[in-house]
């Protein structure tokens, strides 16, 4: 008993037990901790275009394949995710995130060491690339179950941690470049990642009970609405141990059946269901990887819609400074507009946050009107001439970019999608089928750009893809009330003939069935 006192009493290491979601609590340490994550991952993947022309000049290579070093490193983020699903569940969030911090640190750091491509491809895709999985989705996974009514708001904020990173980091990363270099620059970035771990230990599990098992019954009544409960089960007559009354009319009375009776009475007296019993041996609590989402029609058409929608996420980030000196605009106004968007995107992120938070609004309508929107933004693009036109519509399109990238992820712990119990294993498979997009996004806009040789040919694919994710969104919904009308209907088919089979009330016909061969025993 001292041992578990202790255990309670530690502040980083026990689990929060609840008996209902807190919508706060340990939950805004959890929050901050989610803003530095994304700093730290995204943030760094999206400043690391300032290390560009010094790799480039360094190991004599092509843009082409210096940009293969990103792309690797997010389809290894992206694909690797159900694994990091399946470690979190059986090794937890915190040290999952806390061996990720790990990684990231370790292959940012022998990249600093790197002789050609190929090692970085090696030490940047693929190691810190896996650390970068188990380090993000983790953490927004465990940051969800702290949240409830506040969910949306709280990770709208917290997802702001990479955008405030690109304002930061970009300036720092060059102004240390001048000074020590690039490669001792990206050592003191892999340093800085070590942070990642520090954050990863304020991941503290949290449970969550009902709070029917602490409630106090008067004994009489839950003696008697066991037994009530135990008869309409079996359909047969009661063992009455405390009345001394024992009824033996009917085929229930065997002797496993009595001898499991007194074991009944020590969980009664902890306030627990004797019925509970007989049903935890089964199954375990939890699965490494729930697939059961894959039969889920809802959670295919959102998944399809992640799958279409990120080929619309990056080609504005990646051609918009081309985009904008194609059109004769300098570099310091490309890189205004560049900063823009990040701003716009804050502001969407929060935007969207906000507006999810109220509680009247079904979400995924919401999700759907943003992604609309955000194709028309795309559209948009190839439309601009000037300097404050491709000004605009990267301000509209930062805006809109916020509002849909920083919800898709938290809204499968909707109802409308999986729901909170199984979103760790959902968000797993999620990101692994948006990992084939962003794989083949970037190299098929290059391809189309390189035929055509217009950049807007890179903005309307794009578009296409969002504007059909949009549709697969838009049957999410259906789908999820669908699926509930079966179920239903199964249900009712199911229980329709069996009142009709059962008396009305089991008690007294079972006492019935006594008093009368008792009085049959009686005149013979």
């Amino acid at each position: 008993s001292k041992m578990t006192v202790k255990a309670v009493k530690m502040p980083c290491t026990s689990a929060n037990v609840y008996t209902k979601v807190p919508d706060g609590g340990w939950g805004w340490t959890v929050a901050f901790a989610f803003f530095v994550v994304e700093a730290l991952t995204y943030g760094i993947i999206k400043s690391f275009g300032v290390f560009f022309n010094d790799l480039m000049e360094s190991f004599d290579e092509t843009n082409s394949r210096i940009s293969w070093i990103i792309s690797i490193c997010v389809f290894v983020q992206t694909f690797t995710a159900p694994l990091s699903t399946v470690l979190s569940n059986r090794f937890g969030h915190r040290l999952v995130v806390m061996a990720g911090g790990l990684l990231v640190s370790t292959g940012m750091v022998i990249a600093s060491f790197a002789r050609t491509v190929v090692d970085m491809y090696v030490t940047i895709g693929i190691i810190s690339g896996l650390g970068y999985c188990l380090s993000f989705l983790p953490t927004v996974t465990i940051l969800s179950q702290y949240f409830d009514k506040r969910r949306s708001l709280v990770t709208a904020v917290a997802s702001t941690g990479e955008c405030f990173a690109v304002f930061s980091f970009a300036p720092a990363i060059t102004a240390l470049k001048e000074q020590i270099g690039w490669r001792y620059s990206l050592l003191s970035v892999g340093v800085l990642q070590l942070g990642i771990t520090v954050c990863g230990s304020l991941l503290r599990p949290i449970v969550i009970r009902e709070q029917e098992e602490v409630k106090a019954q008067p004994p009489e009544e839950s003696t008697e609405t066991k037994y009530m409960l135990e008869n309409e089960q079996t359909c047969t007559s009661i063992e009455s141990i405390d009345s001394g009354v024992e009824i033996t009319t009917s085929p229930s009375n065997v002797p496993g059946k009595t001898k499991a009776e007194p074991k009944s009475e020590e969980p009664k007296q902890h306030g627990q269901n004797p019925v509970d019993n007989n049903s935890t041996p089964p199954e375990p609590k939890t699965k490494l990887l729930d697939f059961s989402v894959m039969r889920d029609y809802s959670f295919i058409c959102y998944a399809f819609f992640g799958l279409f929608a990120t080929l619309g996420f990056f080609a504005p980030s990646l051609y918009i400074i081309p985009l904008s000196l194609s059109l004769g605009i300098g570099k310091d106004h490309s890189a205004y507009i560049l900063s823009a968007m990040a701003i716009a995107e804050v502001l969407g992120r929060i935007s969207a946050g906000w507006v999810l938070n109220k509680k009247p609004i079904r979400k995924i309508y919401i999700e759907l009107i943003c992604v609309i929107l955000l194709s028309v933004a795309l559209v948009a693009f190839p439309f601009a001439s000037g300097f404050w036109g491709l000004m605009t519509c990267s301000i509209y399109f930062g805006f809109m970019l916020g509002t849909v990238a920083g919800t898709h992820i938290p809204l499968l712990a909707e109802d409308d999608v999986v729901g909170i119990e199984k979103m760790s294993s959902a968000a797993g498979v999620y990101v692994f089928i948006q990992s084939l997009a962003g794989l083949a996004g970037p190299p098929l806009a290059g391809v189309l750009v390189d035929t055509t040789k217009n950049y807007s040919s890179a903005f309307y694919s794009c578009a296409a893809g969002m504007v059909l994710g949009a549709v697969f969104l838009a049957l999410v919904r259906p789908c999820k009330t669908g699926l509930c009308h079966q179920q239903q209907q199964q249900v009712e088919e199911s229980t329709a003939g069996a009142p009709a089979e059962l008396p009305d009330d089991f008690i007294d016909m079972d006492i019935g069935k006594a008093e009368n061969s008792g009085k049959g025993s009686d005149s013979v």
